[in-house]
Formats: C-alpha cells, structure tokens, sequence
C-alpha cells in the first residue's frame, strides 16, 4: 500500500473539494474520484464496474451512495458495496483529512 498527499493544508483541501462534488484526480499514476461530504472524504474507482461509466456525472445521495448515471446502480461510499444492480463492488481507497491535507491510501 502506498499513501499520496494532496494538497499542502486542511483548509486547502476543504476549499479544493465543494460538498458532494464529486472530483476527478491522479494519484500517482491511478486516475481516481473523490467526494466531500462534511467533512469525511469518499476517494473510489472513477467508473462504474459494471458498464465503466464514468462516476464523475453521478450523484450522492442522502445514504452517502454514489449513484451511477448509466443505470442507476448505487454504491456505498464507505465499503464500496453494490447497494442496487447487478455487479462487481466499487473500489474504495481510504481518504482522510489531515492538518496537512488529504491522504489516500492505493493498494
């Protein structure tokens, strides 16, 4: 496992990711999504493993699911499982905020 800091500062970070906005970034040389809400952050495989749509265009819901705009299938953000649909889980990386900024954990 390798971590990856982006940004240079909390503030920083919280200013870069708006709420339930849903980002696109390169952490190292893996392109991933990632997710505000409050303030726990949500970093996850940028398309959907069952047609490779892209996650970008979904949306979050009120469970903290991210919602596929192709089919509709939802996933939670925290573990990554299939809640609604037919396929793999989603790929989850572990993301916190620090004073320094936001690290993300890729296997």
């Amino acid at each position: 496992m390798k971590k990856y800091t982006l940004g240079n500062s909390k503030e920083g970070i919280l200013l870069m990711f708006p709420e339930k906005s849903i980002k696109t970034v390169l952490v190292g040389e893996k392109k991933i999504a990632v997710v505000r809400i409050g303030l726990d952050f949500y970093s996850f495989q940028s398309q959907c493993p069952h047609r490779g749509a892209s996650l970008i265009n979904g949306n979050i819901n009120s469970s903290r699911e991210i919602i596929c705009p192709l089919h509709e299938y939802r996933f939670d953000l925290e573990f990554g499982y299939v809640r609604a649909g037919s396929c793999p889980n989603l790929e989850i990386y572990p993301a916190t905020l620090t004073e320094m900024g936001l690290e993300i954990t890729l296997p």
